[in-house]
Formats: structure tokens, sequence, C-alpha cells
């Protein structure tokens, strides 16, 4: 309708004081210039309803993306807990970390993507547990576990199961004295998690927890959501 619009006025504008025929011409050309580019924007939506269909496709029938849900759907009298310990952890790979906070946020907040390739399922409102590299200063004993609140649902950010996601904030410690964060005291896996890249390894626990589980039984059932601060600026 635009480009329609756009033809008339320019015919009105530039045809004045031309013989009938170079006027004939020249709509000619307009309406051609017309036609293609709608039928290029035919094009387009057409293949843009075609992906659409397939990706209908892929979430349909046998490939449907219910592999994770429970029959009724709020039974969660299987959910797994403590698949993996201590004594025998999961290695997951790290597929991006990314900063989701802005330059002038008080701390710096990370988005992680770890890959467990479907061998590591969890609800919304589990946590997983985190052991970091390296040992403790004090007893050179492996550093213990840290939990933490997953932060995409049971399918992960592609929504093939194959991933999940934390959001953590680097532990860090400011000290007058330096006037500047003294690295002796930052967080030990905060800051792990948030200097990780993709390939790397991480080392986990669980999936820990029930108590955080949405329950979907009573669809009138109420929430009350807390929280105790906040990530800054984003």
């Amino acid at each position: 309708m635009a480009k329609t619009a756009g033809v008339l006025s320019t015919v009105a504008f530039t045809t004045a004081g031309l013989p009938p025929a170079a006027i004939a011409a020249k709509k000619a050309q307009e309406v051609v210039e017309t036609v293609d580019n709608t039928n290029k924007l035919l094009a387009a939506g057409i293949g843009v309803v075609a992906a659409g269909a397939a990706a209908m496709k892929l979430t349909s029938g046998s490939g449907a993306q219910d592999f994770l849900e429970a029959s009724p759907y709020w039974d969660q009298s299987f959910v797994k807990v403590n698949t993996f310990k201590n004594k025998a952890p999961f290695t997951g790979k790290v597929v991006s970390t990314k900063r989701i906070v802005g330059p002038k946020a008080t701390g710096e907040t990370c988005h992680i993507v770890i890959d467990h390739k479907g061998d590591f399922p969890y609800w919304e409102g589990q946590s997983w547990g985190v052991i970091p590299p390296g040992t403790r200063e004090k007893d050179g004993k492996p550093h213990s576990v840290r939990l933490y609140s997953i932060a995409s649902s049971r399918y992960g950010d592609d929504m093939t199961g194959n991933t999940g996601s934390l959001c953590v904030r680097r532990a860090t410690y400011w000290c007058p004295e330096l006037k500047a964060d003294d690295p002796a005291k930052k967080g030990i896996c905060s800051n792990f998690l948030c200097d990780t890249t993709a390939g790397d390894e991480v080392v986990m626990t669980g999936p820990s927890g029930k108590v955080m589980l949405m329950p979907e039984e009573d669809p009138s059932t109420d929430y009350i959501m807390v929280a105790t601060g906040k990530l800054g600026e984003v």
C-alpha cells in the first residue's frame, strides 16, 4: 500500500507538462516496479510461513517437545534429586558466558549456558551444585560444592533439553584501605563461573531440592515471590 501511494504521488508530481505517450510510459514503468516489489514481499512472506510451518512440525506429533513433561503435567513424584553427588559428579561443558548487566552496574552478573547433553534433567525451581577447580588454601582440600538456582526452564536455552543456564553475580570485596577490589577475598566459585569461556568444563552435582517446585495441580494456587536484592542496572 505504501509503495502504491508513493507511485501515485510520484506520477502526479513528475508527469506535469509531459506528452501523453511519455506519461503512459512512466506509469507503465512504475506499475512494473510496484508489481516486482510486491512479488518480492510475497516471496519473503512465503519463506517466513514455510519456516513457521517447519517449526510447528518440529513441536508436534512424534517430535513434540514434551519429552520432559509429566503425566499429568503437575505430577512431581518422579522429579529426580541428587542424580550426581560430590563423589560422583557430572561434568558439563560451557556453551557461552555473557555479561548481562550494563557498564554502570554495581557489580557484574553473567549468564552461563552449560551443555549437559540431556544427561542432567531438572525441573524449574531446582538448583545445580558447582565444584570450583583447585584446592582450599587453609588445608589443601578440594573446594566444597556451591549451589546455584537454575535460571532456565527444563528445556534449556535452545528448547532441546540439552542445556541449562546459571545467572551468577561475581562476588568481590572492596577494600576501603586499598580503595580497590581485594583479590584475596573474591568469591572462588562465582569468579570461576564468570570467567569461563566456551568449551570450559564445569564439575556439577544435583539437581537439588523440591521445595521450590511450582505447585501446579491447583490452578487457583497463590504465589508469593520474594527477592532479596537486585542485579543492578541492566
